[in-house]
């Protein structure tokens, strides 16, 4: 069974860091693009970031722009995000997904695109 794994969440003050970690099983992430999503709670899945196929055209949510980084190894088969200046507001369940297309597109951050889900991973940003 194909299967992404999330890792990397936690707490973290307001300013601070974290890199998530979006690994791969039974298939190989290069020949697709990645995206990164959010969920609070009570709100809706929202797209945060996509990066194609070879990582050279990455998309972001204007909340996160300039604060958030995705970028990926393919040689490990692992797809990361960096988030710095983390805000209370970033605290969300993060999920990475597998887009159908090996680039990301004008719709990036709609959920049709995607077609496996990891699990998610806990962020939660509080002092």
């Amino acid at each position: 069974q194909l299967q992404l794994v999330e890792s990397g969440g936690g707490l973290v003050q307001p300013g601070g860091s974290l890199r998530l970690s979006c690994a791969a099983s039974r298939f190989t992430l290069d020949d697709y693009a990645i995206g990164w999503f959010r969920q609070a709670p009570g709100k809706e899945r929202e797209g945060v970031s996509c990066i194609s196929l070879s990582g050279s055209s990455t998309n972001y949510a204007d909340s996160v722009k300039g604060r958030f980084t995705a970028f990926r190894d393919n040689a490990k088969n692992t797809v990361y995000l960096q988030m710095n200046s983390l805000k209370p507001e970033d605290t969300a369940v993060y999920y990475c997904a597998r887009n159908i297309f090996s680039r990301c597109g004008s719709t990036w951050n709609a959920r049709t695109w995607y077609n496996y889900w990891g699990q998610g991973t806990q962020v939660t940003v509080s002092s």
